[in-house]
């Protein structure tokens, strides 16, 4: 049974601004103590071409950033070393980490919230802030940044939930997430764009993350408030999903999920979001006809990863077989797939080396007219929608929704 959504996403009402989405990080290890974070400790992963960065500016962007938290979220994405950025302002909700934050950025000065922040953009002189807090707030403090004129970067999705799906209409502009730059979907997407896959057929992508074997714990996961507590792997699909809108720009259309109930206590004995699962698997239809697997797992003991491989009629592109396969293998061989270059002195960071390059392409899509940030929008939005509707999916048993579209 296909079960058709009712409700439309528009641009109708944006306020204004640039707001992206940018997955959650952890500062480098030099900056904090050992600890591994699945993702976090993949520091500059994946070849680099050999051409040197070229300045694109002699501007610099005043930026304000809130957030440091557990893993240093507010400090990972490099503004602090990018040379067309000049860091402003700094919040963190507890002052200890503010000062870890003030002193890791460089902030000249700092603020006891994000919203107070936000309050004194104008006489800061701000034009952009990173919002790295809990992401339940992003979509709020979104907002009332876009609403004083600022441009915008949040980490993790912009909401979670069904019920935070109003917010959308007001978060329509420039968007990029952290999948987009892992040398996979990289490679992928020039591809595509260059015509050597041809039409698109089948796309995977997975989120395996380790986690503890809290059985019996009732513990936050060191989130605040606990907003990971229980969360639902598909309101988490930063590192699947963008496999198939990172590269094509096209969204999925429809969804079914398989949920599994997981061992663990905040999923056996209740959360706040009356999720029962630690794994949900969504097989989707997407707006080209090709079909989609997309894998999100808090229920791993020990391997982790995150990564995609995606087939066309033409190619296809499996990073664990080699890389390309198809019709232009002598071609691609010419191609130019590695990620750029990066500022120098500037780490690409965590996630395969992917928070410089989200950093840079923002502050590129502010200075640069005509310079479109290599995911807009309606592809994140599309990305994140999709996950809202797989939760839904598994929740009722596997089935079939309507994907709602971003028009």
């Amino acid at each position: 049974m296909v079960t058709e959504n009712t409700f439309g996403i528009s641009r109708k009402s944006f306020l204004g601004g640039s707001l992206a989405l940018l997955a959650a990080a952890k500062a480098s290890a030099a900056q904090e103590p050992a600890k591994k974070i699945q993702g976090f400790d993949e520091t500059n992963a994946g070849k680099l071409a050999a051409q040197a960065w070229t300045p694109f500016s002699d501007k610099k962007v005043r930026v304000g950033i809130a957030g440091e938290g557990y893993c240093s979220f507010g400090s990972a994405f490099g503004y602090q070393n990018h040379p067309n950025v000049e860091v402003v302002a700094c919040t963190d909700l507890d002052a200890g980490r503010c000062k870890l934050l003030q002193e890791r950025v460089k902030a000249q000065k700092t603020y006891p919230s994000c919203e107070e922040m936000i309050k004194h953009a104008a006489e800061d002189k701000l034009e952009a802030v990173y919002i790295a807090t809990d992401a339940a707030s992003h979509a709020r403090l979104a907002i009332m940044a876009l609403e004083h004129g600022l441009n915008v970067t949040t980490a993790v999705p912009a909401f979670l939930g069904k019920d935070q799906l109003e917010f959308v209409p007001r978060l329509l502009d420039a968007v990029k997430r952290t999948t987009a730059f892992r040398p996979s979907c990289y490679a992928m997407r020039k591809l595509y764009e260059a015509g050597k896959l041809g039409a698109i057929t089948y796309t995977e992508g997975e989120y395996f993350h380790p986690g503890p074997n809290d059985i019996t714990s009732t513990a936050n996961n060191n989130s605040y408030n606990g907003w990971r507590y229980g969360l639902p792997p598909q309101y988490y699909p930063t590192h699947s999903n963008g496999y198939y809108t990172c590269v094509t720009h096209k969204r999925f259309v429809k969804v079914s999920c398989t949920g599994i109930p997981s061992l663990k206590y905040k999923y056996s004995k209740g959360n706040p979001y009356n999720n029962p699962y630690g794994s949900e698997y969504a097989m989707f239809t997407c707006e080209d006809g090709s079909a989609a697997r997309m894998l999100v797992s808090w229920d791993v003991p020990s391997y982790g990863g995150e990564d995609g491989r995606i087939w066309g009629q033409k190619g296809c592109y499996v990073p664990e077989k080699g890389g390309y396969r198809g019709w232009f293998d002598a071609e691609v061989k010419k191609m130019a797939i590695a990620k750029p270059q990066l500022p120098p002195g500037m780490p690409a960071g965590g996630h395969g080396g992917s928070h410089g390059y989200l950093t840079d392409d923002f502050i590129r899509a502010i200075l640069l007219p005509g310079h479109k940030p290599c995911v807009d929008v309606k592809t994140a939005l599309d990305t994140t929608i999709a996950g809202v509707y797989a939760h839904l999916s598994a929740m009722k048993g596997g089935e079939t929704l309507s994907v709602p579209a971003v028009v």
